[in-house]
Parts: structure tokens; sequence; C-alpha cells
């Protein structure tokens, strides 16, 4: 049963002691509307959402469209090479413009043909002649804050939100050797799961459930946290070569040159708030892009990540089936668990648990969601 006030900071107080002391979020955090609108309001409509690769629009008129809890982006490079983001609604009687991914010239609405170029300026509304005191000037698509780091795209709905530099902290410091801009996406592939955004992050970033979901795949996996400043954590998993392909199989694809501090040693595990998630390893790195609908609703995007140079060698087609099977294989055993746990928090029976010492970045990501929707009394 709901409490009379979700957002009254003493409903969370065991969610905020030490880690070996703590309980996890009560269910509603998972199955509330009410609780999934403040998250909308809260944070990702203030915060950095993560939209995909550079590499991914390399051209003119490249573009791709995304939903971000309902609100639909546009990031769309235009014709001076500059990398655009835009709402997703045309500016007569709010049609959706654009839809997956795909190259055009101009942005033409599908319901009466209003044009816009592609900086968003509007070019074309006919029959607009005679309506008093339309300029078209002031009728151009609604601009979004977007911005790069390391060929990595970001978007914002906030006009006052934080440089994306200021919010990635030190993690572009601590990751600056694999030279993420020097990759490119080799292939994403997307689920739609019936989840609640945080279950899937917050799996993503323990290793508690390894040996029992992975074991006919990855395996367990001993991590330790890593210390970071910035809207992101991590851990790290300590291995001599890259844990991206499955045990039974060899790679012949080189480790990144240069690598230095924990990246040579092993895999970073990573989220950056609120919902993206890189598995960065010694020779590609992978994401996951959370991008949630309802409280138990969220479309989970993988994307794979190598160098040019590792591209651009003979076994590459070979050997990055090897990846792929170790991907394909472990993220359905992700998904599974996670709608599993979704259908065991909207139990009346669910009540909240207490934390291992194998999951300090659950209790991490919970404490960070609460700094964002809940004001202490």
């Amino acid at each position: 049963m709901l409490p009379a006030n979700l957002f009254d900071s003493t409903h969370y107080e065991d969610v905020r002691r030490p880690l070996i002391e703590a309980s996890t979020l009560p269910s509603w955090c998972y199955t509330s509307e009410a609780f999934y609108q403040r998250e909308v309001e809260q944070i990702f409509l203030k915060q950095w959402n993560f939209a995909g690769r550079l590499d991914e629009i390399p051209d003119s008129g490249d573009y791709m469209s995304l939903d971000f809890c309902g609100e639909s982006v546009i990031v769309i490079r235009g014709k001076d090479d500059v990398v655009r983001a835009f709402a997703n609604v045309c500016r007569h009687r709010s049609a959706r413009l654009l839809e997956g991914r795909g190259r055009c010239r101009t942005i033409v609405c599908p319901y009466h043909s209003w044009v816009y170029d592609l900086d968003g300026t509007l070019l074309r509304m006919k029959g607009m002649e005679q309506t008093a005191g339309f300029d078209p000037a002031e009728n151009g698509l609604i601009p979004l804050q977007v911005e790069s780091w390391a060929g990595f795209l970001f978007v914002s709905f906030a006009n006052d939100v934080m440089p994306l530099e200021e919010h990635l902290g030190d993690m572009t410091e601590q990751y600056a050797s694999y030279r993420f801009a020097d990759m490119l996406c080799v292939r994403r592939r997307s689920y739609d799961l019936k989840c609640n955004w945080k279950l899937y992050i917050e799996n993503a970033m323990e290793d508690y459930h390894t040996a029992t979901v992975h074991k006919d795949s990855i395996g367990n996996q001993d991590c330790v946290p890593v210390s970071t400043k910035g809207q992101w954590a991590a851990i790290h998993l300590e291995a001599a070569d890259t844990i991206a392909v499955l045990t039974e199989d060899n790679t012949t694809l080189p480790h990144i040159e240069n690598l230095s501090g924990l990246a040579a040693k092993g895999t970073y595990f990573s989220v950056i708030y609120p919902g993206t998630f890189f598995a960065t390893h010694q020779d590609c790195m992978w994401w996951l892009q959370l991008l949630p609908h309802a409280p138990d609703r969220t479309t989970v995007v993988i994307g794979s990540c190598f160098p040019r140079s590792s591209i651009a060698r003979e076994d590459f087609a070979r050997e990055v089936l090897k990846y792929y099977a170790r991907w394909d294989k472990a993220l359905p055993e992700d998904n599974a668990i996670s709608e599993r746990q979704q259908q065991g928090l909207n139990s009346r029976s669910s009540r909240p648990g207490r934390l291992s010492y194998y999951e300090p970045c659950v209790h991490a990501i919970a404490n960070w969601v609460l700094d964002q929707t809940i004001k202490s009394s």
C-alpha cells in the first residue's frame, strides 16, 4: 500500500543508512506512477541523457529520433556539419516529424507539409499567408541542449543544465586512454522490457548476481568499487585480458594502444547518471542506453564500439562475432531477471530488503535518485 505522501523523506531513512546497515528502495519507487513522474520531472527533464554516437550520424542530414519518458527528440547533423537536437514536434499542430533513423535534405511534416531546414529554421508553410501576425522566424523547431564528449552525444531538455564535462567529472580523465573518439559503433540492438529503468541499471552495476544469473555465460565476476567525482559511479574487474568474449572463445583483436591505469588492468563497469551504462574493456567498449516509458516499461539499447584500427583488420568480421555471441547470450539473461524482479515488486508482499556488501553501487544509485527527488525534512 502506498503511503499518504510518497515524497516524505522519513519513508527513506533506511535507504540513507551506510551500506551494511541500509535497505533497498521501497517497491513503490519501481511501480508507482507518481514516483515515476517525479523522476521524469526532476531527473530526466533536468539532466543530461545519452543519445548515441557522433559516428552514427556522420553526414549532413543524418538523424536519429529517440523517446525519453514520452518526449521525442531529433538529433540531426546540419549542412554546416553541426549536430543539433530539437523537440520532435511540428510547430503547426504538433505532429511528430521523424521516426527512427535516416537521412533527409529537409524536415517535412507528414501532416501539412511544413518544411524545416536542418538547423530548425521554418522554410515553407503553405496556407499561412493570411494568418495575422504569423512570423516564420518565431516558428522554427524548438531547440534542445546537445553536447558531445569523446564521440558520445548527450541531450538535455533544461536550458540551465550544467556543462556536460562538469556532469561527467573525472570520468573524462579516468577514461582518456581509451580514446573513444577513435572508435566506431558497429552494431546497435534494442529490447523493450517490462521493468523499471532503475532495476536494469542496478543490475548492471553489481556482480552479486553474476554467478547465478550468468552461470551458463560469463560466470562469476568479483569487482571492486572505484573512487569517482561527478555524476557517475564505477566498479572495476581486474583481468589480464578482455572479458568481452565468452570464456571458451579466444580473440585475435589487439588491446587498445597506450592504455593506462585501471583501464590497462581490466574492465570498468560504470553508470553515468541517470540511465547510461558503459562496459570498457582493453579492446572495445559497449554501452547500454535506458529509455524509460512508464514505471514498468523501459527500452534498453546496446551499442558495440571498437577502435577504427581493429575494424580495419582482415579478421575483424570473423572475430567480432565472438563479441556478439557474448552480448547476445548474457544480455537476455539480464533482461529476464529484471522483468522477473519487476513482477515480484508488484506483489503486496514486497518489502525493502537489506543490501549486501557486494552491492555498493545499488546503494549509490538509490541515494542518487533520492537526492534528486526527495526533499529532506
